[in-house]
């Protein structure tokens, strides 16, 4: 049975981000997108010789009416040709993704809030606006860090709001800030070339429905900026932004195993360990600066918890700015325990090189879920290997689909491809019966992250 002949439903891509209006079309600045790196290829080399590299050419090549493995120079030139607009229709549509939920961190900026800091309108995939997104600042499931050091929820403690699942806001696209490919996860000093794509823009052109997940870090530095040294100011105003965003968004998402390495305390940090953390941070963080403290990043990630709603991880490799040992899933064994009795929802994104530690975490605790995005596209013709030894312990229900895909449509298709190839090499090692494999490949491909993120 090949994975073209599954008949599965659209796949739920649970975790993406934007992607570029018009992508630079000569080969040596479209090929800094295909690594994780934020430096050129070293000299005499390409980052089209690579898995990745190798991918693209074989599944977005056909897409765009070349053969498969076309030269980069003849994809780019027929890319050229067909026009953004028109290439960017072609590759999303071939991914045959149906609902995008998008960590609206990146780029740079912020997407999140009207000019007066209100939630912004939805939308659907037809561009439509839903009329939700609304929310009051001390509204149901404000969190708040209380004198007696204990965490509380002005309403249902680690409940969810059904009722909020709203598709994204549509803000005016933002220009980048200069030349060069942004780190993914670092501060953007590299830059964002060209305009982006909104979230809503995104999901109109996949025939799409999209959803935000949105950045702790991001709202730390938000609420930052505006307090200037007011360390008062800063906490209040973190907790409202936490409050907004959990209206707003599917998930929470952290990129602590990048700004300090998942080697954590476990635990909340007490009132006055925060305040004195926060108050340094103020006090000395340059305009701008990002958020690397521990005590700030366990304060942001129980924070998240306690809203009940999903937290995704960064775990495994990236781009420069992590040091690997620091990203291993292991590191976060006392988290997840102590996270546990919350119910919770753990989700640890990417994964590799330690995707089979990732997969014990979600064999044994009920509120780990793990994900192959970036790593599927990434590992090339080992996908299947790869997806095959996360699921020697990972249950069937415990493992998401993603793309990660990031500034060029083609890493959707490229995602959407490999997973369902390595699918498809993973159910034939692990021999379960021909009859189940269908149901298997949904829940993959959709429906554990439908399950998850309580999307309807």
């Amino acid at each position: 049975m090949s994975a073209e002949r599954f008949e599965l439903p659209p796949l739920v891509d649970q975790h993406c981000h934007r992607v570029l209006s018009e992508v630079p079309l000569n080969v040596t600045e479209f090929e800094r997108w295909l690594s994780e790196s934020p430096h050129p290829p070293a000299a005499g080399t390409s980052y089209f010789d690579s898995q990745l590299g190798l991918a693209v050419r074989r599944w977005c090549a056909p897409a765009l009416g070349l053969p498969a493995y076309a030269t980069p120079a003849d994809y780019l030139a027929t890319r050229r040709a067909l026009g953004p607009t028109e290439a960017l229709r072609r590759l999303l549509h071939a991914a045959d993704i149906g609902t995008l939920l998008v960590d609206t961190g990146l780029p740079a900026g912020d997407l999140r809030s009207g000019p007066g800091g209100e939630p912004v309108r939805g939308w659907d995939r037809r561009g439509r606006s839903s009329g939700r997104g609304g929310w009051t600042d001390d509204g149901a499931g404000y969190v708040d860090r209380r004198l007696d050091d204990g965490w509380a929820a002005e309403g249902r403690p680690g409940s969810r709001r059904p009722g909020n699942r709203g598709p994204f806001a549509d803000p005016a696209p933002e220009p980048g800030t200069g030349p060069g490919r942004a780190g993914r996860h670092g501060d953007g000093s590299a830059g964002a070339a060209g305009t982006w794509l909104t979230p809503a823009e995104l999901a109109r052109a996949a025939g799409a429905g999209a959803f935000e997940v949105t950045r702790l870090e991001s709202l730390a530095e938000d609420a930052a900026d505006r307090a200037g040294r007011d360390t008062d100011a800063f906490l209040a105003g973190l907790a409202r932004a936490i409050g907004r965003a959990r209206a707003r968004s599917v998930a929470f998402k952290s990129v602590v195993a990048y700004r300090h390495g998942l080697h954590l305390a476990p635990a909340p940090p007490s009132r006055a360990e925060l305040w004195t953390a926060a108050e340094h941070w103020l006090l000395t963080r340059p305009a701008g600066g990002r958020l690397s403290n521990p005590v700030l990043a366990r304060h942001l990630l129980w924070s998240a918890v306690e809203t009940g709603l999903p937290l995704q991880l960064h775990t495994g490799f990236g781009d420069p700015d992590l040091r690997l040992h620091r990203a291993d899933p292991a590191l976060l064994t006392d988290f997840v325990r102590a996270v546990g009795p919350t119910g919770c929802p753990l989700v640890l994104l990417h994964c590799y090189p330690f995707h089979r530690q990732a997969a014990h975490l979600a064999a044994v605790h009920p509120h780990v879920q793990v994900d192959l995005g970036l790593t599927l596209s990434h590992v090339g013709s080992r996908a299947g290997a790869v997806l095959t030894e996360t699921l020697e312990l990972a249950p069937f229900g415990k493992v998401l689909f993603s793309t990660d895909a990031y500034g060029l449509p083609e890493l959707y298709l490229v995602g959407a491809r490999q997973f369902r190839h390595a699918l498809t090499e993973a159910l034939t090692q692990l021999a379960p019966p021909r009859a189940e494999w269908q149901r298997i490949a949904a829940l993959l491909a959709a429906d554990n992250a439908r399950r998850v993120y309580r999307l309807t």
